[in-house]
């Protein structure tokens, strides 16, 4: 095949300014040369949350290796096969320690294969089952488009009941200015459905807008019944079947059958509000971020927002500029990181490059992966000998305190002084969710910008009162609050096989189950991003789910190939799994006691997050063992 010369000249203008670290993986497996993962070609080690474009590496060698990569790709281009198709465990864990210029360990050469593609997730073999087997899935945002897409591969008839009206999930209900990914959206995105991202870290309507892509991709949206809110759903034991009963936002109520049920709620629903005396007297506009009106007007506006995580930083520095006045009331301090990739497109020739290099694509995301999972897990764990345990865990995690101290004073600027008593955490880094900086610390410089530490008290019809009796009057209340996300799967209820709701088992905030996804008394029912699913060190959820799923589907072969009617968790395994999450975090960050977490309840327990590593969630999930369940033959 030849390579045309406009073609050759895309390439060697994307090559010039492409990852010089992606670049040598590309050449490793294009060419089969080794020499290239050993001096002079060996990237230095990442700094932070950086890509490392130049590997660290003198222009001499750099060039080098982009003239190098540039002739591979396009004798590849023009037919010449990839020397190594599929690099051997061992293999991808030497490529992988040289991309990122550090040791990485041998675990994670299977885990890069499935990230690669080369063990994927998706798995396109068909399932043998009955014809009128059936699965129901609540939800279609990414877990429930996640499930949905590897039934549909197998073979399986699904039915999917959505309460919006469209797919999304979150990204489709959070409108508010801002919102957006703090997860770069090539590593935020399923190992098996790449997209040409026009920025590093999308915005929301990117994100809806590849969700959408992806339920049309795979031709999933016919199984999908919007505006349609599962009520109510009981295991029926005799039947070895699940009743669902829904109602649609019309008003028609309706009951279901299915020998499986996949709850893919979500956490981040439904939304959390203060409990402040007086919130509902408030006479001017108020809505929570969750519902932020489609025709809402700051412009000269003054404008008060309660809350300053996730949701809040994201808002604040966008409206800053078009209100009159903006009161921020902040309910605790929290760490961010540099973001030097914020609002940074994607150049042409990169996307071009993305698109039309696979091998690119993907080792370009394997770096990212690794940068933003594993990396600082170890960093995470308390030294029980360390000095300094209430301002920090260890001596690394004190030394990312300094690092992160230093940043916020200098976004701070001249007015630090003033300042750092008020936003500078008195907990160790990574305590609770870091939040990617966004202009929030440079926000504060804005003479506009009013930051209130003091508790709100009390709201009234166009001021809120906080502790000391000070009151800031208001036009706009906004509520950045969050979710209630301690209590799982709120918005319908689940009934089990002896009839008792897992609403009570799980005690409302107190959730817990097998690998975060099967919980004994409930056959056949699978929590999809559920109890200690996530990865609070950091990493992608999507990445997280497609394990989940990856299991629940191995799960469900088994059962086929056994014929079996029901699959359910036994509690011994349960308990031993979860007294080890818990004796597991007792040594890391989430249970210091210096600051209140959305992690934890208040017993102290940490429910969302997982103390494992991504690659220990892999190699847990890899394959279901059917002595870890009680089991029924199928009903003939």
């Amino acid at each position: 095949m030849t390579v045309s010369k406009p073609e050759k000249q895309q390439f060697a203008e994307a090559i010039s300014i492409a990852n010089v670290p992606t670049l040598l993986m590309v050449l490793v497996q294009l060419t089969g040369d080794e020499r290239w993962l050993d001096e002079p070609y060996r990237p230095t080690r990442v700094r932070g949350l950086e890509d490392n474009d130049s590997g660290g590496l003198a222009e001499k060698i750099q060039l080098e290796i982009r003239d190098a990569a540039l002739r591979a790709i396009l004798a590849w281009r023009a037919g010449r096969s990839v020397e190594i198709p599929e690099p051997s465990p061992t293999m991808l864990v030497r490529m992988l320690s040289v991309a990122m210029g550090e040791y990485v360990p041998p675990e994670y050469g299977a885990f890069t294969a499935a990230q690669l593609g080369q063990a994927p997730l998706l798995n396109n073999n068909e399932i043998d089952l009955p014809d009128d087997f059936h699965a129901i899935i609540i939800g279609a945002g990414v877990s429930g488009l996640c499930a949905a897409i590897n039934l549909d591969a197998a073979g399986i008839g699904y039915t999917v009941f959505e309460k919006n009206s469209s797919v999304g999930g979150v990204w489709w209900q959070n409108r508010y200015p801002g919102a957006g990914v703090d997860t770069p959206n090539h590593l935020y995105s399923f190992s098996f459905a790449t997209y040409d991202w026009s920025a590093y870290f999308a915005l929301r309507d990117e994100l809806q807008g590849y969700l959408e892509h992806v339920s049309d991709q795979f031709n999933v949206r016919p199984n999908i019944r919007f505006d349609t809110q599962v009520s109510r759903a009981s295991y029926q034991d005799k039947e070895q079947r699940w009743i669902v009963e829904t109602k649609t936002t019309e008003g028609r109520k309706d009951t279901h059958t299915a020998n499986l049920l996949i709850s893919a709620a979500g956490l981040f629903n439904p939304p959390a509000y203060p409990s402040i005396h007086g919130l509902d007297e408030f006479k001017g506009e108020s809505w929570h971020s969750a519902h932020w009106p489609r025709d809402a007007q700051l412009s000269a506006k003054r404008v008060a927002i309660i809350g300053n995580g996730a949701s809040g930083m994201q808002i604040a520095p966008k409206i800053q500029d078009e209100v009159e006045s903006l009161t921020i009331f902040q309910r605790s301090c929290h760490w961010a990181s540099p973001f030097e990739q914020f609002r940074r497109a994607v150049p042409d020739p990169i996307r071009f490059l993305l698109r039309e290099v696979p091998i690119y694509q993907s080792w370009y995301r394997v770096r990212l992966g690794w940068t933003f999972n594993d990396r600082i897990h170890r960093s995470l764990q308390k030294d029980p000998l360390w000095k300094y345990p209430k301002r920090s865990l260890n001596a690394v995690n004190d030394s990312h305190r300094e690092y992160f101290t230093d940043y916020i004073e200098s976004e701070l600027g001249n007015r630090a002084d003033e300042l750092m008593s008020k936003v500078l955490p008195d907990y160790p880094p990574f305590g609770k969710r870091i939040l990617m900086d966004n202009g929030w610390y440079r926000m504060l410089r804005n003479p506009k910008v009013e930051l209130v530490t003091e508790k709100v008290t009390r709201i009234m019809a166009d001021r809120l009162i906080v502790s000391d009796g000070s009151e800031y009057h208001a036009d706009v209340l906004l509520l950045a609050t969050g979710f209630r996300v301690l209590r799982l799967l709120d918005s319908y209820t689940v009934t089990g096989r002896s009839g008792v709701t897992l609403s009570d088992v799980w005690e409302e905030d107190n959730a817990k189950a097998y690998l975060g996804t099967v919980v004994p008394g409930f056959p056949n029912f699978f929590t999809l991003y559920g109890p200690n699913v996530q990865a609070g060190h950091g990493g992608s959820v999507i990445f997280e789910i497609e394990m989940q799923v990856s299991y629940v589907m191995d799960l469900i072969r088994k059962m086929a190939a056994d014929k079996l009617g029901v699959v359910e968790c036994l509690q011994s395994v349960h308990d031993d799994y979860n007294e080890s999450i818990d004796e597991a975090h007792e040594k890391m960050v989430w249970t210091h006691q210096g600051m209140e977490t959305y992690y934890r309840n208040e017993r102290g327990r940490v429910v969302l997050n997982s103390p494992y590593r991504n690659v220990d969630m892999f190699s847990m999930t890899r394959e279901a063992n059917l002595t870890e369940f009680r089991t029924e033959p199928r009903h003939q």
